[in-house]
């Protein structure tokens, strides 16, 4: 079976198990690693492997031909993206006008990115700049943008690159909506045993918090040079509960992102009932 997802720590963690042929009666893998806007993209035409990570943004494009998998993705509280500055500013009014790099146009940082601006920044954000996400903090430190937008273990590292957090939306999102945040979802081509690949995540996720060292050469081999710790607190924040199961509360926190940005034009839309189909 054909799967693309990212090379970060907490995917490597998640699919560890089954990518190494340890997971009974599971089809063997051909993995491809990729970033998230490209498996955005694969997934809107209809490209790429039969099974993806991509974000909980793009599935408004996607859900004819994709079922959502409810496990394997990554969801939760207190991981949100981050809007960084070199300068050490807090008022959202800054980024009017200005230029700001984001990891995919439709990622959920984005998405979550333009609802909060909606809110919280007069007049327009300037230029929207689509960058590989580990070259973003770099860019705003020798500034050539004016900020970015970050995701994964950029919220252990920005220090290091003297930049300052203008906000973290993921605690916009949970303070404006009680809710845990969607980042990325596993999704599957529906031609496909659905129940059956559901079943072997989740059974690959079981085995990873079992043997929780057992993953830890593979996670470190296309860990992009982070440390051993960054890489551990990676998958502490990223993986949990909702990784094995979305349940209501990731449901509902799902259907609320998307009908939100529909609701603004940002997404099209789109029956919310296929989200569960």
């Amino acid at each position: 079976m054909n799967i693309a997802y990212s090379p970060c720590p907490n995917d490597t963690f998640v699919f560890h198990a089954w990518a190494h042929g340890l997971i009974e009666g599971a089809p063997a893998l051909d993995v491809t690693y990729a970033d998230i806007d490209k498996t955005n993209q694969w997934s809107a035409k209809g490209e790429g492997p039969e099974v993806m990570k991509i974000s909980f943004a793009a599935l408004p494009w996607v859900l004819d031909e994709y079922a959502l998998i409810p496990c394997g993705g990554a969801l939760g509280r207190g991981c949100g993206p981050l809007v960084l500055t070199k300068e050490g500013v807090d008022e959202p009014s800054f980024l009017s006008g200005k230029t700001v790099a984001v990891p995919s146009e439709k990622s959920t940082a984005y998405l979550l990115f333009r609802l909060w601006a909606a809110q919280q920044v007069p007049g327009d954000v300037g230029e929207i700049i689509v960058m590989p996400f580990h070259e973003i903090m770099p860019a705003v430190r020798d500034g050539k943008i004016d900020a970015g937008l970050v995701i994964h273990e950029a919220r252990f590292t920005y220090g290091e690159y003297g930049l300052h957090m203008m906000t973290d939306l993921g605690n916009w999102w949970e303070e404006d909506t009680g809710l845990p945040i969607p980042l990325g979802a596993i999704i599957a081509k529906r031609s496909l045993d659905v129940s059956s690949i559901t079943k072997w995540i989740r059974e690959s996720v079981d085995y990873a918090w079992e043997n929780p060292e057992a993953s830890q050469d593979y996670v470190m081999k296309h860990a992009q040079e982070m440390s051993v710790d960054v890489a551990k607190s990676h998958i502490d924040l990223y993986v949990n509960g909702f990784t094995r199961d979305l349940g209501e509360d990731g449901f509902k926190a799902i259907e609320s992102l998307l009908g939100r940005a529909a609701e603004e034009g940002f997404v099209p839309k789109f029956d919310l009932e296929l989200l569960r189909k």
